[in-house]
């Protein structure tokens, strides 16, 4: 049996356009004389949809595109695809996530998925019932084990505490299917690849099957999905490797019988490395949220600092050194070598930049409240004075969107976003976050591996102590442990739910960890306002993360 494992770029409700991309995937299939070609979990909307789901013209629409895809399967070519079907029964939700199997012009058969994920990004329960059973697709005297996303990630033997009490391949594996097929729309962070293709090995070793997965690849807003779909044979062995971070599209001869010659492999190069794989994720879903949400340029801050340099270089790389404007913008704060690193960088970059000045509009605020300053006898170098200089940034660079329609990006990264180290309508203006899930110790390994061929980045930006420079002599530490402290402590409270005493146990002061959680806590707020940022981690800020603001939880 020849397969096409057509791994794609969809965009949600563009029907049209994903329809074409479809269809083209199909003459190719058609033209290698494949037998059934694949494509990805909600192929026909795009994922996630989320509450799209709940207007009926938009069901409607997705449900015409699978019969355009449908009239498409003639001769011999078979078509899976992922499509959103109704539930007809009475009780329980009114969609299924479902997958098709189209032949000779028509939808043959329909499978739906059985785990529904409620976790982090994930909310399928709000919109799906589960399939109460499984069963293999009969096809040309084949029988297709089908599954979708979720239902591949709950082996009892690849887990201590397995999330769901069914595990559909192995329902599936039990009515001797010929191949194993899960369809996916698996979104990237960092360390995912390789569980992925650990849990694809498992699923052909103990069922002495082919496995083969195919996902979906592009940005949907915070999301990205990398691809990386792969084939496995029963021997563990990886036979089909698709690009990351790239559309791409394979072939592959599947033996049907046991016993049969290996096929011939197909593994496409992949970048290695936390750092490489960040990076591409990065510039994917900057090219993808800029190009998807309408706007072809984009517009940032540039302060002669590692991380405006760092989103700079992303966004240079993603939409072009012409599509992408830096705006320097010194205070009397500013020192001299701020202002030449972020020349450098435009020039070493090749982008446009501008030059705003800002000490004469914080003059005139500063004017305008006098008077309230006067009768709080504020501090002339105060929080007020220090935040007015950022938000007279973020309304100049709002302002340069509005004139030239560009998609202001913001610079901020992880770590100062989650002790609530930023301004509110000021440095956190802005239409997505690029590195708001890249905690500072990444976003210098990130800068080293942007100059690993050419300095681009200055040397004086890297070595430099980081500063807000919105007062004299200041620097980030001067309030912020050491940042490869903090981002140990991120870490273990976002991202591995770990509590105060359990940090501190991995030798980290327990003064620090108690201040730096009451921090994380109390910044939510911020968080709640802050532009969607790109996910990477296994727990970002934003919609994954639901912790409530009016709270008094106090980790004891």
């Amino acid at each position: 049996m020849r397969l096409a494992l057509a791994q794609l770029d969809f965009t949600v409700g563009a029907f049209e356009e994903n329809f074409r991309r479809m269809r083209d995937a199909v003459a190719r299939a058609a033209a290698a004389h494949a037998d059934l070609v694949v494509f990805s979990e909600l192929a026909t909307t795009g994922y996630p949809p989320r509450d799209l789901l709940t207007q009926s013209g938009f069901v409607d629409r997705n449900l015409a595109l699978l019969d355009r895809v449908a009239a498409l399967s003639t001769g011999t070519l078979g078509i899976l695809i992922g499509f959103v079907d109704r539930n007809p029964a009475p009780g329980g939700r009114p969609l299924f996530n479902a997958v098709a199997l189209c032949t000779a012009g028509r939808v043959a058969e329909r499978r739906y998925k059985s785990l529904l994920p409620t976790y982090d990004v994930f909310d399928e329960d709000r919109y799906f019932e589960p399939a109460a059973a499984v069963s293999p697709i009969e096809y040309r005297g084949w029988r297709l084990g089908v599954t979708i996303c979720e239902d591949l990630w709950n082996p009892r033997e690849f887990w201590a505490r397995p999330r769901y009490r069914r595990d559909p391949v192995a329902e599936l594996a039990a009515a001797d299917p010929h191949v194993l097929i899960n369809v996916s729309s698996s979104p990237f962070e960092l360390r995912k690849a390789a569980l992925r293709r650990d849990l694809v090995r498992q699923g052909a070793r103990t069922h002495q099957r082919y496995f083969f997965y195919v996902n979906q690849v592009g940005g949907n807003d915070e999301l990205v999905f990398d691809g990386h779909s792969v084939g496995i044979a029963p021997d563990g062995s990886e036979v089909v490797r698709a690009g990351a971070f790239v559309e791409d599209f394979v072939l592959i001869d599947v033996p049907t019988e046991s016993g049969a010659p290996s096929p011939d492999r197909v593994l496409r190069p992949v970048a290695d490395g936390e750092e490489a794989m960040a990076h591409q994720a990065l510039v994917l879903g900057v090219r993808d949220y800029v190009g998807k949400c309408g706007f072809r340029t984009a517009v940032l801050g540039l302060s002669g600092g590692i991380d405006s340099a760092v989103t700079a270089c992303l966004a240079a790389e993603a939409l072009g050194p012409g599509q992408v404007t830096g705006v320097l913008m010194p205070s009397r704060y500013s020192s001299r070598h701020s202002v030449e690193d972020a020349r450098a960088l435009a020039e070493h970059l090749g982008i446009p930049s501008l030059l705003l000045p800002i000490d004469g509009v914080v003059q005139a605020y500063l004017d305008a409240l006098g008077p309230m300053r006067a009768a709080a006898d504020a501090s002339p170098d105060g929080l007020t004075e220090q935040n007015l200089q950022a938000r007279v940034r973020g309304a100049l660079l709002m302002a340069h969107s509005n004139t030239y329609g560009s998609m202001l990006l913001t610079t901020g990264n992880k770590s100062e976003l989650a002790v609530g180290y930023c301004t509110l309508y000021g440095d956190m203006c802005g239409g997505l976050a690029v590195i708001s899930d890249v905690p500072k110790t990444l976003v210098y390994r990130l800068a080293r591996y942007i100059n690993r061929s050419r300095p681009v980045i200055p040397e004086s930006t890297l070595t430099k102590a980081p500063s807000a420079e919105l007062k004299p002599d200041q620097t980030d530490q001067d309030t912020l442990p050491s940042y490869e402290v903090l981002d140990r402590i991120i870490e273990g409270y976002v991202e591995q739910g770990l509590d105060a005493a359990a940090i501190a146990a991995q030798g980290i002061d327990r003064g620090t960890v108690d201040a730096m959680v009451r921090r994380i806590n109390l910044s939510e707020y911020k968080r709640r306002q802050a532009a969607p940022g790109l996910k990477i981690s296994s727990k970002a800020f934003g919609v994954g993360r639901r912790f409530p603001i009016a709270a008094r939880f106090a980790d004891p």
